[in-house]
């Protein structure tokens, strides 16, 4: 008996302390706003709303969801105020959540935007490997890739009045991101353009090009094709007269070797 009460007192203790600490958790979240989710053991992480001043505990997977939709509300309201005009109160409203929430997972406007521009640059990435990967010739497949890879990263701030301030923003907050994943381009599409080599579908000896060369030159045109929208170019048009170019080149350059 005596040693169930000592249990029970220390289960009690163990409570109260919990219960002082949620509520220290819920003030610093409010008034510091922190970026950091705090965890309680390996499996589950505790979420405050200020609405809401019960813990609530999900899972590590219910996280990232909840921070995915948290980015994916994001996008359009950047497309539509700017980086600099948007506030996290308006992402906040987007995503249907209070801002006490939304700090809980982004600490700021500008960790949510990198957060937003590697979740984007990965999901990308994918499926430009998996393009790549496909079935068809090596134009039809570099053709495929590069759609992939504006139709996820240029496309959706192209065709806002602040696309050159977004490109800007992404750069300032995100360039380690960035330039990873277009050398992670330029590496994926000289492997193509090498194994189409070897394969002897394409020449390269009339240009005095190495594959990694003409790799990097496409991707150097991708990115001139993107900021040429600024002058009112048609991007999906430029790109198709480009890669049309490409396989006139290559194509010329295999008959004439």
């Amino acid at each position: 008996m005596a040693a169930e009460k000592s249990a029970d007192a220390s289960h009690q203790d163990r409570g109260g302390r919990l219960r002082k600490l949620r509520i220290q958790l819920i003030f610093q979240a409010l008034e510091l706003r922190s970026s950091q989710i705090r965890q309680l053991d390996c499996s589950c992480l505790i979420v405050f709303d200020e609405l809401d001043p019960s813990c609530q505990y999900v899972s590590m997977k219910d996280s990232d969801h909840k921070a995915g939709a948290i980015l994916e509300a994001a996008l359009p309201v950047f497309v539509r105020h700017g980086f600099r005009k948007t506030s996290m109160a308006d992402i906040a409203r987007a995503a249907g959540i209070s801002r006490a929430a939304l700090y809980l997972s982004f600490g700021s406007k500008e960790e949510l935007f990198r957060a937003g521009s590697e979740r984007a640059h990965a999901k990308t990435m994918r499926s430009v490997e998996a393009a790549l990967a496909g079935d068809g010739d090596v134009f039809s497949r570099i053709e495929l890739a590069i759609a992939a890879f504006q139709r996820d990263l240029i496309v959706p701030f192209a065709g806002s009045a602040d696309a050159a301030e977004l490109f800007d923003a992404n750069m300032t907050l995100a360039k380690d991101i960035t330039l990873a994943a277009r050398a992670r381009l330029v590496a994926l599409l000289a492997g193509a353009l090498a194994d189409a080599q070897a394969r002897n579908a394409i020449t390269l000896d009339a240009l005095k090009a190495s594959p990694t060369d003409l790799a990097g030159i496409i991707v150097a045109a991708m990115e001139g094709i993107k900021e040429a929208q600024a002058a009112g170019q048609n991007l999906l048009e430029d790109t198709q007269l480009f890669l049309r170019l490409l396989r006139l080149a290559l194509t010329r350059s295999s008959q004439g070797a």
